[in-house]
């Protein structure tokens, strides 16, 4: 891709006093996202983040934001620099929660990623899902979202006007929702709402014949939230949620968006396989047969 005549587009965000890059408001994070995210697919990367890094760096370290200003060596060593101290998940790729970091972004809008204060599981997940999805439709829709952003700027003490609220919602989407739907399935909230960890994904998990009886009351537990001796419910829930992202990672399915209707197909095929008593819940038992199998098929894999 070439650099030298194009015009940078960050350089319009720069304050022309300090030659700094200025506060981004939402609607203006949303716009620099959707410009360098030319694909859509909800990551800056390849070509795409080439461009992006070239220009924030010549934006942040040039006083008149030029285009050939820093040396491809220099721009180099930055660039590995720069992705070693923002690409959180090591991914090679920038998403919107990192994309969040780095750019000067207001701050009651910046709390909306919850960046420090991340969901630490899918069972807190699915909770949260149910308590905003109040029609039960299978999805958030704009009101929705609208209760769930001013829920977490309340929680942070950092009331905002209903204006200012109608356009933090109005970026969300516009960041979140890939299919242009007008609301959130699943997996687009997924990841305006990105969980600590995918227990499943825990290195244990992918050769069975490693896998202890203790490694499975651990992650038995950690499902359980209740302790009454079954996943259910939101629990359930959120264990399918795990497990779908797993085999999505996995390669074992090409889908890699999924709404609430494929939810309860994922969880209709694993009930009929897995649920010997076909109470509707998980065991402890039946944990172990799912699990030992996953673990057998991504062993075949690796």
């Amino acid at each position: 891709m070439s650099h030298g005549k194009q015009k940078n587009f960050l350089s319009q965000f720069r304050d022309q006093g300090t030659k700094k890059l200025k506060n981004f408001t939402a609607t203006q994070f949303a716009e620099v996202w959707s410009h360098y995210d030319q694909d859509g697919n909800g990551f800056i990367e390849g070509a795409e983040l080439d461009e992006f890094l070239h220009e924030f760096i010549s934006s942040v370290v040039s006083e008149d934001a030029g285009n050939e200003v820093v040396s491809e060596t220099a721009m180099a060593q930055m660039k590995k620099d720069f992705m070693e101290a923002f690409d959180e998940n090591l991914d090679g790729k920038i998403e919107i929660g990192e994309l969040s970091q780095i750019l000067p972004t207001e701050e009651n809008f910046l709390l909306l990623f919850r960046r420090n204060n991340p969901v630490d599981s899918s069972v807190e997940f699915m909770r949260i899902w149910k308590q905003f999805d109040k029609d039960n439709s299978g999805f958030i829709e704009a009101d929705e979202l609208k209760d769930f952003l001013k829920s977490i700027l309340d929680s942070a003490d950092k009331p905002v006007t209903e204006d200012k609220l109608i356009e933090y919602t109005d970026t969300m989407l516009q960041l979140f929702d890939q299919n242009r739907d007008g609301k959130l399935q699943l997996s687009e909230m997924a990841r305006l709402l990105p969980v600590k960890e995918n227990y499943l994904c825990r290195p244990i998990f992918k050769n069975a014949s490693k896998i202890s009886s203790s490694d499975i009351d651990r992650v038995f537990s950690l499902y359980d939230r209740d302790k009454n001796g079954t996943i259910e419910n939101e629990e359930l829930q959120g264990f399918l949620k795990d497990l779908l992202e797993l085999a999505q990672e996995q390669g074992m399915t090409q889908k890699k968006d999924y709404d609430d209707q494929d939810m309860q197909f994922f969880k209709r095929v694993i009930l009929d396989q897995w649920d010997v008593n076909h109470d509707g819940k998980i065991s402890k038992d039946e944990l172990k047969m799912i699990l030992m199998q996953q673990s057998r098929i991504a062993s075949q894999m690796g």
